[in-house]
């Protein structure tokens, strides 16, 4: 063999070999990306079991359906299903389950299938949980419930991370008035937490009820757990109410 003709083996064996270590490399970078997806997934799937598995709200005493002492409702009470739903404006479950059934929901409330009450408290016990909750209290007076219930959506599309940082009340008011609320009427009731007494009433209100988590699902007067993750929970909610 000529040194040309051995040269160009060797070059012809280092690029295969070469080829073959990218290979392998493509490999591990696809398998590490599987690996940390999986993981991000089990975290967000375990998170929501270990929660359902430490919620004892198994038997919760029903409400009196259109009470609206401590929520604000959708839809006609002489609808043939009742949902209640026990929420922390913090808890991200709450959020996931808020994304899941929203549209569905004012839907079938629009429908006359189903007449829904949502219950904010302060679960978590957080600065921001009962802030957002108290700035809720002060909408729903000023401003009726149907400016509330924008309130309650936006603050949910807008949920910040469990962990913090969190929000301050000026960011209540604006997403306040985004909602539809005049600013002259909440600004000073929101900023100086005026509804705070209302938070920690509906807070006993609800342990004394016999909820230990949230979100909470009332269904025709009986907790609702069917589903192992938020999805099949409102999955499974949304079909019971067709």
């Amino acid at each position: 063999m000529s040194k040309q003709s051995a040269r160009e083996t060797r070059a012809e064996r280092a690029a295969a070999a070469l080829e073959v270590q990218r290979r392998q490399e493509r490999r591990r970078a696809t398998l590490m990306i599987g690996g940390v997806v999986l993981v991000i997934l089990a975290i967000v799937v375990g998170g929501f079991l270990i929660n359902r598995a430490r919620d004892t709200s198994t038997d919760v005493a029903a409400p009196a359906a259109g009470s609206g002492d401590y929520g604000v409702a959708i839809g006609d009470k002489s609808a043939p299903h009742t949902v209640v739903i026990y929420e922390d404006f913090l808890c991200p479950y709450c959020g996931e389950l808020e994304k899941a059934t929203h549209s569905e929901l004012a839907t079938l409330a629009d429908e006359g299938k189903v007449y829904v009450e949502y219950r904010p408290f302060n679960l978590l016990q957080t600065d921001y949980s009962a802030n957002a909750a108290a700035a809720f209290k002060v909408v729903l007076d000023a401003s009726g419930p149907d400016v509330a219930k924008k309130f309650h959506d936006l603050l949910y599309e807008n949920q910040p991370e469990e962990a913090g940082p969190y929000p301050d009340t000026g960011w209540l008011v604006d997403k306040a008035v985004e909602a539809g609320a005049e600013e002259g009427q909440v600004s000073d009731d929101i900023t100086q937490g005026t509804g705070k007494a209302w938070v920690e009433d509906a807070s006993a209100a609800a342990s004394d009820a016999g909820v230990r988590g949230t979100p909470t699902i009332l269904l025709d007067g009986k907790v609702f757990q069917d589903g192992r993750t938020v999805d099949d929970l409102a999955n499974n909610l949304l079909a019971q109410l067709q």
